[in-house]
């Protein structure tokens, strides 16, 4: 989601009238007799009333949203129900492989009776055909399709998984990706009881990186955080509105049903959040929240890379429905209003010696800071099992410039591509 698509959401659910555009201004005009009256400055007001209101959406947001997934308390039995039905383990790959000669040993040591594993060989030149055919004497339950070309109406990773969901053998589809790995060997049962046990049409999971000593990978566990706490607090509100194509479950009857990614088809990305977007509920939706559920991928090494692919997440979001936007666009502007605004009090503040407004905002923000670090750490523990990365402080004041500035070119892009 970008800045224009955001301010344009925001201005579509505010209605203004002439007369309540002059009734504004009168109010304004009240405050600044009032300020001017006492000697006081009706800047230091307009501060106080927009930092406020970036605190306020961030309270809400941190304790009551975010902590739904923080201070989470769920019920994980179902995943050890015997309803053992079949599954289908599908994943697309284009010239993979090495993480294929990884991926395919790994998943075939889960701890499931009966699934089998479909590999989408999309356009591949390197050796993964190869590698497939000795795969799959090794492996009886190893299935691969294999695709030459893209129809030019249809996006490549659409596609691939599209012929891949029609042929696989059963109804429950779990996907990853190629350099994807599953952090147990329970995945394809936590991952899937949900709708096995509990008949829901979709289980969203959590899918992370591995850890790098180095600044970019500091970043990706944050930024990677900070999307699940998005995704897996509003789902467990019953209100889910995305999920990652790295660990994702839903039924190939209902995919099948609504006729694949009809409507979508011209959009590049967008194969696992955008269909989530459009179909999810809070009653057809289960959002599984268990370290041993998870799978880990493998982090970009350099900005360019990592930029490459955050435009292409981010490029998908624009196409989101404005509710959903709003959930993501609420807190960005609420914190970019509370950093902002903040500091512009503090130098504010300090520039006129004003030291009881300069020590009430720095106390403000120290507070603020205290809360996000102890939700963040909170809500890593209950996801990943681990601590999350360090600074998160630092991280969180620069997702201010990240998200606006990336966001909207992201918005603009027209060179978007899968592989």
């Amino acid at each position: 989601m970008s800045l224009i698509s955001c301010w344009r959401d925001l201005l579509q659910n505010v209605q203004f009238s002439l007369q309540k555009y002059t009734l504004i201004l009168k109010w304004f005009a009240d405050f600044d007799f009032i300020f001017a009256k006492q000697n006081r400055p009706m800047g230091l007001f307009l501060l106080w009333f927009f930092f406020g209101i970036g605190i306020l959406i961030q309270v809400i947001y941190l304790l009551i949203i975010f902590g739904k997934t923080a201070f989470y308390k769920g019920n994980t039995s179902t995943a050890n129900a015997h309803n053992e039905e079949g599954v289908t383990v599908l994943v697309c790959a284009h010239n993979e492989y090495s993480n294929l000669k990884t991926l395919i040993p790994k998943l075939f040591e889960q701890d499931y009776p009966s699934f089998d594993l479909m590999i989408v060989n999309d356009r591949s030149s390197d050796r993964t055909m190869r590698l497939l055919e000795k795969m799959m004497e090794i492996y009886p339950k190893l299935r691969s399709v294999t695709i030459k070309y893209t129809p030019p109406h249809v996006t490549a990773k659409k596609y691939a998984l599209t012929l891949g969901i029609k042929v696989a053998k059963n109804d429950i589809i779990l996907l990853t990706d190629a350099d994807c790995l599953p952090d147990s060997d329970q995945w394809i049962r936590k991952m899937t009881a949900p709708i096995r046990n509990q008949h829901k049409t979709f289980a969203v999971g959590f899918s992370g990186y591995q850890k790098r000593d180095t600044f970019l990978n500091s970043w990706i566990q944050f930024e990677t955080l900070l999307t699940a706490l998005y995704y897996m607090s509003f789902g467990l509100w019953k209100k889910p509105f995305m999920a990652v194509g790295r660990n994702l479950c839903y039924r190939k009857s209902f995919f099948m049903k609504v006729k694949a990614f009809k409507h979508l088809w011209h959009i590049e990305g967008g194969d696992d959040d955008l269909f989530v977007n459009l179909y999810t509920t809070g009653k057809n939706t289960a959002i599984v929240l268990d370290p041993e559920a998870n799978t880990t991928s493998i982090p970009k090494e350099t900005k360019k890379e990592y930029l490459v692919q955050k435009k292409r997440h981010l490029h998908a979001g624009k196409y989101y429905d404005g509710a959903d936007k709003r959930k993501i666009g609420l807190y960005t502007l609420s914190h970019a209003l509370f950093w902002l605004f903040g500091i512009g009090m503090l130098i504010y503040t300090g520039i006129n010696q004003s030291w009881e407004h300069f020590s009430a905002v720095f106390g403000i923000i120290l507070l603020r800071t205290f809360l996000v670090v102890s939700i963040f750490n909170a809500a890593s523990k209950k996801i990943q099992g681990t601590k999350p990365p360090k600074s998160i402080w630092i991280l969180d004041f620069l997702y201010l410039g990240y998200f606006w500035i990336l966001g909207t070119i992201s918005h603009q892009a027209k060179d978007i591509q899968w592989k």
